[in-house]
């Protein structure tokens, strides 16, 4: 027996030649899924915030409704509109907020809300009883509108934006509201189309806020066209999914940098219900950020 092992041991060994295959994702599925890996390891370790207060200035806030269907796949506006009441918003950003399918009609009782928190709609929709363009509302409270532009984002998918320029007693502001695309190529290009919409208007504090669907930073961001304007971009906010949030999908940008301070999402028992996203706030300093843009016209 020994001299079979001895036997055996001494024939040369065939090294067998194993093809490497590919990886079954490609680079962003296995990003995205090591940030839920994170995500689950710290679950449990920060319970849902309580709702807080954003000190001084206003406050934008941004929010995809998901059609008012909570995640426990209840429609339900109220408890959309409770979020809402909750986020203290100047200036609201709602995505999703009308029927996808047959007469894009608004899906919240817009007068309960203006009741509650004083925001009103701005009037965008093209549809009679809309809140929106391609799902994109504008609510805000303490200012007027004084343009209002619809753009079509090429794409695809019917994804829109809008543009508003508002009046505040701090001074004028101008608000971008967008829900971008699924696939990257589409995003890029939207990114795009939106820059060039505010590089033809007159120059202005400008806020980009909506669910831009992108999570990844750097230059594999499709969003990295933007940056020129409204960078650097700050540390990613996760918001998706509401209940285990560990994408950043959804953002609040400002031009110039002085406008908008870091946003938070805003983390409650209800908004972690009342749709798959949560809700961005951010506070905003219309007064200041035009004191930055007088420093740049003056330097340019």
């Amino acid at each position: 027996m020994l001299r079979h092992f001895q036997a055996k041991s001494e024939t040369p060994a065939v090294k067998e030649r194993v093809p490497v295959r590919p990886s079954r994702f490609p680079d962003e599925v296995r990003g995205a899924i090591r940030l839920l890996e994170d995500a689950l390891a710290r679950r449990g370790a920060f319970p849902p915030s309580p709702a807080r207060s954003v000190a001084g200035g206003l406050v934008a806030a941004s929010y995809n409704v998901h059609k008012c269907v909570g995640t426990d796949k209840r429609f339900d506006p109220g408890r959309v509109a409770t979020v809402i009441a909750e986020l203290g918003a100047d200036v609201l950003a709602l995505q999703e907020a009308d029927r996808r399918f047959g007469r894009r009609t608004g899906l919240l009782d817009l007068h309960a809300i203006e009741r509650r928190t004083g925001l009103h709609l701005i009037p965008v929709s093209s549809t009679p009883g809309g809140h929106g363009w391609r799902g994109n509302a504008l609510l805000v409270r303490g200012g007027r509108a004084s343009h209002v532009r619809r753009l079509a984002l090429p794409g695809a998918e019917p994804r829109g934006a809008i543009v508003v320029e508002l009046d505040f007693a701090a001074g004028p502001l101008r608000v971008v509201a967008a829900h971008l695309g699924l696939l990257r190529r589409h995003r890029a290009l939207q990114a795009a189309a939106i820059l060039a919409a505010v590089g033809d208007a007159a120059p202005m504090p400008t806020l980009l806020m909506g669910d831009l669907n992108e999570w990844r930073p750097g230059i594999a961001s499709s969003l990295a066209v933007l940056e020129p304007l409204f960078g650097p971009f700050g540390d990613p906010v996760p918001s998706f999914p509401s209940r285990l949030p560990f994408l950043a999908l959804d953002q609040i940008f400002g031009h110039p940098r002085a406008l908008v301070s870091p946003p938070e999402a805003h983390d409650s028992p209800l908004a972690r219900l009342a749709s798959d996203h949560l809700p961005l706030r951010a506070r905003i300093d219309i007064a200041a950020a035009h004191v930055a843009m007088q420093a740049l016209v003056a330097a340019a």
